[in-house]
């Protein structure tokens, strides 16, 4: 049975910023990012929204953040209600449950503006890429490879991040050019490493990640990652038991919903369309299927008090 949908907040705290798919309320040095259940694709946010996807999201991070934390500090202080510096005892039910199991305090920090990509397969923006003139990114790539193909190493792909609009790849250099060369190296290797962890634990579990999206800001003078990691809005998730060289492949992430979007004719431009009750169900139960097969838990749905 499907969990209520939350698609967006009202709490009685400082709104820090409201995104695509999150509600960040200001608590001083901390932040209360609260994952709703709305979805985007495409840079667009879709009419209605995915039951249980607030949730997936903050339990996925906050299993990764716990065990990358060794590889690259990161912003996460905790998922559990009681922890949270602030009376939400005393407000109404109706608002308890827009943070139960969907919110992580954090540590403020600045973020820095570039999507930081690790791609293992040819998959995505990657391969509509290469396949328009063999290069990702700046990366000249051989000329024999196929869609969704494993790649000899994985390589780092970053793109510009964008509140409007749609965000772009660009090449190492230009990321250079924009945050300055050891920043930049910095969040190549720090990405790599978790992306190699990640993907190393995932396949243990039966699943690829093919690829990841991850985020960083900088507390003081130290790099840290932010926002969410290895969760099926930023990662593609196939099963390695039915995985196949050449083509799209069977996913456990927001790809169901891209290709449901392709099939309607969407020119991505906003506004975007309602999904289908049918598309809704289905994505909840990839989203939710994708968590119980990498982190072998039960989705937690209940208040953490």
């Amino acid at each position: 049975m499907l969990n209520r949908t939350v698609t967006q907040t009202d709490l009685p705290l400082p709104l820090f910023h409201r995104g695509k798919v999150r509600d960040t309320y200001d608590l001083g040095d901390k932040l209360l990012m609260v994952a709703t259940d709305r979805i985007s694709a495409y840079d667009s946010i879709l009419g209605g929204g995915i039951p249980l996807k607030g949730q997936v999201l903050t339990a996925f991070s906050d299993f990764w953040f716990r065990m990358t934390e060794r590889i690259v500090p990161n912003h996460l202080i905790s998922t559990r209600m009681r922890d949270f510096p602030f009376e939400w005892r005393s407000w109404p039910k109706s608002q308890q449950d827009q943070i139960s199991a969907r919110a992580m305090l954090v540590r403020k920090a600045k973020r820095i503006d570039i999507e930081c990509v690790a791609r293992g397969y040819l998959a995505g923006s990657a391969w509509a890429e290469y396949n328009k003139n063999g290069v990702v990114a700046g990366i000249k790539m051989p000329d024999w490879l196929h869609q969704s193909q494993q790649l000899v190493e994985p390589i780092f792909t970053p793109a510009t991040k964008s509140e409007s609009g749609h965000d772009e790849n660009i090449t190492f250099e230009q990321m250079a050019n924009t945050v300055g060369a050891d920043l930049a190296g910095q969040m190549r290797d720090a990405t790599m490493k978790v992306y190699a962890a990640m993907a190393e634990y995932a396949r243990q579990q039966g699943i690829i990640i093919a690829d990841t999206k991850l985020e960083f800001g900088m507390l003081g003078d130290e790099l840290i990652l932010i926002d969410e990691i290895g969760t099926p809005d930023s990662s593609r998730f196939w099963e390695v038991s039915k995985y196949r060289l050449q083509g799209p492949q069977l996913s456990l992430d927001k790809q169901y919903v891209r290709d449901w979007l392709g099939v309607t004719g969407w020119n991505r431009e906003p506004p975007a369309p309602t999904l289908p009750p049918d598309v809704v169900q289905k994505t909840s139960e990839k989203y939710a299927e994708a968590y119980r097969r990498i982190t072998r838990r039960d989705l937690p749905t209940e208040p953490s008090a």
